[in-house]
């Protein structure tokens, strides 16, 4: 495939949500499972449901109906508790079989507000903008302001759970009639106070929630609304109450999903989840007419998506930044792969008969009418068809391009393996010599070893451009560029050395070394030069060092810290660099006559995005997606192979 031949570039065009890439502009929109044990945790099946998603392509997968308020929140038993400190390691492990195929996972915040049937059936309070009775008579009160606050608090704690159970995004439910669009509603919120009436006091509670949850997750961090650009009801507010909403959220959020409907009125329940009826992406003129209306944001839509020319033409066009789609994903969770192969004729339909939805409601599982697959992943993941050999292109000789390199000619696949230097082992290499690092060297060795031995072709000293991969005419392609060292906009900060460097030639290190990093680099330096003999101070602007996840291994830097007397200073922002040291806030001055930056890795995104064009198949895996360590940058490679077909 050549870049002239390439049927959807605007599909699969890489979207940037915060500071992370999403792989592509189709997104599984958030779809509830019904698979939690007794406790209430995501079990295998519940897992194997999403992780398909992220196996077929799909760029993010939300789970959705995580509800972030158990006691006053639940509208159904069977939804992940985000205030359970138990879901902590079942979530992990579902979040890294997301992740592992390249697809950033993400949860759905929900509350139902005064639709908490559940919380109200276990006898608890529930809460609506205003009090009242309901037609089955059921009794919701007006939500004090203080409660208003602790649930706001209730949010952010749920963010900040979520990422710290390994989401790469969060999705704020602020449609569908649930409590934030309460609040949001002219026409139900009907306070007196500064929580409603006028836009603005209306507003005041959902853009409390996203500014809470922006704090919990830290700058950078993708945050998603879901909204209903008009409820399409009599009793709901219409598009241009819809425009009004989407323009105060504007730039609170990274990205704001555009669906329409209320979850509570069975009139319109076919508006939100389009029937037979209706015509293929019929809610995009809900995202269309909101996006000129927003500056900052970007705009998804929801609702009927399938086919991939009128998702392409809905790109191409403008109406919105990314497409989410549920129902087509199941009838097929390999569309994203099958339209991005230029073959949407493989795409097995969507009938949109809603038997998916009708089951989980009288169920409690969903299947598919036309995919036997759904509702029994984690059956069929151990029984997958035997794949036709492919010319596989792997670019990158690191870590990760390596292991893809083996597990691909294992597979019986035609592999090229190609490295711009002239060895392989990425960005391993440097450390190869340092004696605590030996177990490294041994490992790089091993992994080369392999890689000769499986009949792959090595290509060294060749970078793999745009027009190279065109010339080789490969069926796939696993980009596996790396990452370079970033430098943040610190003045002086230009005179710095990297890690690398220093590991490459240890003379260009001082007698006094300043070390501005403190994650895994940085440290695991600032050692290696205190044995040398140098004396070294970390400076991190975090209140502790950055293990990485790896909390055991940081427990035996902090030991070797204290022993070698290594100097840290935590929670300290480096102001300027200068020849003789470092300035810090707080008048704090490091001498040094060598500083090295150590603060993190900037991915080779747009060189491994730019052949996203030059083969049917394409994967991009580990460090070029986000610097991470050994241990992701294989899951990752293993799961791009396994995902060839």
């Amino acid at each position: 495939m050549s870049s002239d031949t390439f049927r959807y570039p605007h599909l699969f065009e890489p979207v940037t949500l915060g500071r992370t890439v999403f792989r592509n502009r189709l997104f599984s929109s958030p779809m509830s499972g019904r698979n939690l044990d007794a406790h209430f945790h995501p079990d295998d099946n519940y897992t194997a449901f999403y992780e398909r998603k992220a196996a077929g392509g799909a760029a993010s997968v939300c789970l959705g109906d995580c509800v972030v308020d158990s006691e006053h929140g639940m509208f159904g038993e069977p939804m992940i508790r985000l205030d359970a400190p138990s879901n902590h390691t079942p979530l992990n492990r579902l979040t890294a079989a997301v992740r592992r195929h390249g697809a950033v996972c993400s949860v759905e915040l929900q509350h139902g507000g005064r639709y908490s049937y559940q919380s109200a059936g276990e006898g608890h309070v529930i809460f609506g903008p205003c009090g009242g009775v309901d037609a089955s008579g059921l009794e919701y009160l007006e939500m004090p302001e203080s409660v208003i606050w602790e649930t706001v608090e209730k949010y952010a704690r749920a963010a900040a759970f979520a990422k710290a159970c390994g989401c790469g995004m969060v999705t704020i439910h602020g449609g569908h009639g649930w409590l934030l669009s309460q609040f949001m509603s002219s026409k139900v919120n009907l306070r007196k106070d500064r929580w409603g009436g006028s836009l603005e006091n209306r507003m005041r509670f959902p853009l409390a929630v996203c500014d809470a949850v922006r704090k919990a997750v830290g700058p950078g961090f993708p945050i998603e609304i879901r909204i209903s650009g008009s409820e399409v009801t009599p009793a709901g507010y219409d598009l241009d109450e819809g425009i009004a909403i989407a323009k105060m959220l504007d730039g609170h959020v990274d990205l704001i999903h555009v669906s329409a409907g209320h979850h509570e009125n069975p009139d319109v329940f076919t508006v939100t989840h389009p029937s037979i009826f209706m015509e293929d992406s019929c809610n995009v003129k809900y995202a269309a007419a909101i996006k000129p209306h927003v500056r900052e944001s970007l705009i998804a839509t929801v609702g009927a998506h399938s086919d991939p020319d009128l998702l392409e033409e809905i790109l191409a066009s403008g109406k919105a930044d990314v497409v989410e789609i549920a129902r087509a994903l199941m009838a097929d969770p390999d569309l994203p792969r099958k339209a991005r192969a230029g073959c949407p004729e493989e795409i097995r339909p969507c009938l949109r008969c809603l038997a998916c939805f009708s089951h989980l409601i009288t169920n409690g599982q969903i299947f598919c009418a036309v995919n036997p697959e759904i509702g029994r992943e984690a059956e069929k993941k151990h029984s997958s068809p035997a794949v036709p050999s492919r010319t596989v292109l792997v670019a990158g000789g690191g870590i990760g391009g390596m292991q893809a390199a083996i597990e691909a000619a294992q597979r019986g696949h035609k592999v090229i393996l190609c490295e711009k230097s002239g060895r392989l082992g990425g960005a391993l290499k440097c450390e190869e010599s340092v004696p605590f690092k030996k177990k490294i060297r041994a490992y790089l060795e091993y992994q080369e070893r392999k890689v000769r031995d499986s009949g792959a072709e090595i290509r060294l000293n060749t970078e793999v451009t745009k027009a190279y991969a065109d010339s080789v005419g490969a069926d796939v392609i696993i980009a596996s560029v790396g990452a370079v060292p970033f430098r943040p906009p610190v003045p002086g900060i230009e005179s710095t050395l990297t890690a690398e460097e220093i590991y490459a030639d240890t003379s260009l290190a001082g007698e006094r070394v300043a070390v501005l990093g403190g994650g895994l680099v940085g440290t695991e330096l600032a050692i290696y030069l205190a044995q040398l003999g140098r004396k070294v101070c970390i400076v991190e602007m975090a209140p502790a060092l950055n293990s990485g996840g790896n909390i055991l291994h940081q427990t035996a830097l902090d030991l070797k810290i204290r022993e070698l007397g290594i100097e840290t200073l935590l929670g300290v922002r480096a102001n300027s660099v200068r020849k003789d040291g470092v300035e810090c806030e707080g008048g704090v001055f490091v001498p040094a006559d060598t500083v090295v930056c150590a603060m993190g890795q900037k991915p080779l995104s747009e060189e491994a995005w730019s052949l996203r064009e030059c083969a049917p198949q394409f994967f991009v895996i580990g460090d070029s997606v986000t610097p991470k360590n050994i241990m992701q940058a294989t899951a990752m490679a293993d799961a791009a192979v396994a995902d060839i077909f």
